[in-house]
Formats: C-alpha cells, structure tokens, sequence
C-alpha cells in the first residue's frame, strides 16, 4: 500500500486499538478476544485497526478487511522503548503484512545501541516498500523522524515520556503544531470522549486512533467506579 492509499483510507473516520497485555482482563493466552474487538470496531464504522503482536494481527485480519497497523510490544531493559523496539520485531511483523508498521521513534536511548534516525534508515532500506509511522511524544521527535524518512508519526507517547508534557487528555498544541509542519500525522493518545475527538478532528491530523476508551473495560469501567470513590 502507497502512503497516499493509506492515508485517503483512514482520513475521516476512526483507527480503533485493540490490544490487550499481560495481566489485563482482556488478555487471553489461547487469543480469540482481540479479533472480536476489531469485528465490534468495523461494525461501528472504523476505518483501521492498531494490534499488538503477529498472532493479534493474524486473527484481526483473518475478520475484518481494514488496513492495519501493527506493533510489537516487547521490553529490553533498563532501555524504555518498547513498541517495536528493535529489526526483530519490525521482520516479524512484515511477515503478516501489515499495511503500516509502528516504533518507538523518541530519541530516548534504544537497546540496539542506535540513535533513532539510524534505525530509522536501516528499516527503510530493508524494507523500502512498508510504510513506516514513528510513534513520538515532542515535536522535535516528530520533526526528526519525518525527516529521516518516516511515512507517518503518531503522537502515541505524548504525555509518556520524561521529554514530554504531561496532559490529562490530547495534547492539542502538539498536534496543531505538528499538521502545521506539514508532517503526516496519526492523532492518538489520551483521546477519551468524544468530545475530545471532535477537537482532534478540527486539526486535520491525516487520521486518529482511539484505544482505550473503546477497548479496555477496566479503564472504562474505573471511569464511572472513581466516581462513587470521589463521594
């Protein structure tokens, strides 16, 4: 898929995440919980899927026929990143050809010893045919990654990181400044009402991704229980 099709196909409508780690409610060892939450997703007019891990993605598009972007969540300490963190989890996902590829692209240190524009071009001289989305928290890490030759960045760690600013919903003035850059964005992060939505949407970011306040029921669900807890 050319970055043009990807980003006709998502702009206007909705990227739903449907992860589920280790330890969450929603986790199944066996699988079979994932794919149903992107069914639900499609039926109720999403556009694209983010997933986590190949057995994920596998099942997710084995059910519904939208454009994917995968990750591989996997931790390397004492480095923090850990969304696709290093080429064996980006050759493990082009093997189920996902439509777009997302990693860590903050300038934090990596585990493969690499600064992020060298892993960057190392990926995209493997695989100069994937599209690519740099999932960042600064406009800097936004700018830098674009330039080493990104397809997309996400504002997936906004509000994350040590480098970045802690906001209690979407950090607006990210990505207004980010869509002004001209750089192609992916909205997402602490995107939690729709509401909050509406106020990306009036960006014009190429396309959004909500998660969690979709589906992850214990977030939800702690969302109405905090309440009585407030009393």
């Amino acid at each position: 898929m050319k970055q043009e099709d990807f980003a006709r196909q998502v702009h206007g409508g909705l990227i739903v995440s449907c992860q589920a780690l280790t330890g969450e409610p929603l986790y199944s060892e066996t699988g079979g919980v994932m794919p149903l939450m992107a069914k639900a997703a499609a039926e109720a007019g999403a556009v694209g899927i983010r997933a986590n891990t190949v057995r994920d993605i596998q099942e997710i598009k084995a059910v519904v026929d939208l454009p994917l972007i995968g990750i591989i969540k996997r931790d390397y300490p004492p480095e923090q990143p850990y969304i696709t963190p290093t080429m064996k989890e980006v050759d493990e996902l082009i093997k189920t050809g996902v439509e777009v590829i997302a990693f860590d692209c903050t300038l934090r240190p990596r585990h493969d010893g690499k600064t992020t524009t060298e892993f960057i071009k190392e990926v995209k001289q493997k695989y100069p045919d994937q599209l690519f989305m740099a999932d960042i928290a600064n406009f800097n890490e936004a700018q830098q990654a674009y330039e080493a030759g990104m397809d997309f960045v996400g504002t997936t760690l906004a509000g994350y990181t040590a480098e970045s600013a802690h906001k209690p919903g979407p950090n607006y003035a990210l990505i207004k400044k980010i869509v002004a850059a001209g750089i192609p964005l992916i909205a997402e992060g602490k995107i939690h009402t729709p509401a909050e939505l509406k106020r990306v949407i009036d960006l014009n970011p190429v396309g959004v991704v909500v998660g969690g306040a979709i589906t992850r029921p214990l977030q939800i669900a702690r969302t109405f229980t905090r309440v009585f807890a407030s009393k």
